[in-house]
C-alpha cells in the first residue's frame, strides 16, 4: 500500500513538473500597452461547429499578458471552448503590479483579490478579462494549448454568440467595462501567437 502511494505521488510530481505548462516570468514593466481592438459587425455570416450555430458579433484583436489559464472538459461550453485565458493589458500586464494581485480561475470565472491595490480597482476591472477561447481549427487549438501563464500573446478573430437548437446559448460581452456574470468574452480565435 505504501509503495503504491509513493508511486502515485511520484507520477503526480512528474505530471506537474514535466507535462503541465509552467509559468513564465518576464520581469517588471508594461508588456502589452494597447487596449484590445474591436470592430462591430453589421451583417455577419453564421457558421456551424458540430451542433452549435456561431454568429460573429465583432472582429476582435488583443495583445495581452496571460494572468491565468484553465482547462475545462465538462459541459457544453467545453465542447466549443476547452481553455479559458484570463488576460491583462495596460498596467495589468506589468509583473510589478501583478505581484500584489492574487488571480484565480474556476467554473469558467476569473477572480482577483488584492489586500493593497497597486493600481485603482476600476483599472484592474477594465484592463483584465476572462476569455473563453473557441479555436477555429486543430492548429489553432494546438497553439492555444501551448500558451503558458505569464506569456504575452496576440489573439485575433471574432467575439461570438453560440446557439444550439435546444435553446442553449452563450453570448460574448462586447465591452471591457463590465464585471460579473456575462462579462466574459466568447472568442472565436483564428490566429494565436506568443509574442514573448
Amino acid at each position: 500500500m505504501v509503495r503504491l502511494l509513493v508511486l502515485l505521488l511520484a507520477a503526480l510530481l512528474v505530471w506537474q513538473l514535466l507535462l503541465q505548462p509552467g509559468a513564465v516570468e518576464l520581469g517588471p514593466g508594461v508588456l502589452a500597452a494597447e487596449d484590445p481592438v474591436q470592430k462591430d459587425l453589421t451583417s455577419p455570416d453564421t457558421f456551424n461547429i458540430e451542433d452549435y450555430r456561431i454568429t460573429p458579433l465583432a472582429e476582435f484583436r488583443i495583445r495581452a499578458k496571460v494572468l491565468s489559464r484553465e482547462t475545462y472538459s465538462m459541459g457544453p461550453e467545453s465542447d466549443l471552448s476547452p481553455i479559458d485565458l484570463a488576460l491583462g493589458w495596460g498596467r495589468m500586464s506589468d509583473e510589478a503590479v501583478l505581484e500584489d494581485i492574487e488571480i484565480s480561475q474556476s467554473g469558467r470565472w476569473y477572480r482577483w483579490r488584492s489586500a493593497s491595490f497597486p493600481i485603482p480597482r476600476r483599472e484592474i476591472e477594465t484592463h483584465s478579462a476572462n476569455m473563453h477561447l473557441i479555436p477555429a481549427d486543430e492548429l489553432i487549438e494546438d497553439d492555444i494549448e501551448s500558451i503558458r501563464k505569464g506569456e504575452v500573446v496576440e489573439l485575433q478573430g471574432f467575439l461570438v454568440r453560440a446557439d444550439r437548437d435546444d435553446g442553449w446559448r452563450w453570448v460574448s460581452s462586447l465591452t471591457r467595462d463590465d464585471t460579473g456574470a456575462r462579462s466574459c468574452e466568447v472568442f472565436y480565435v483564428k490566429r494565436a501567437r506568443v509574442v514573448y
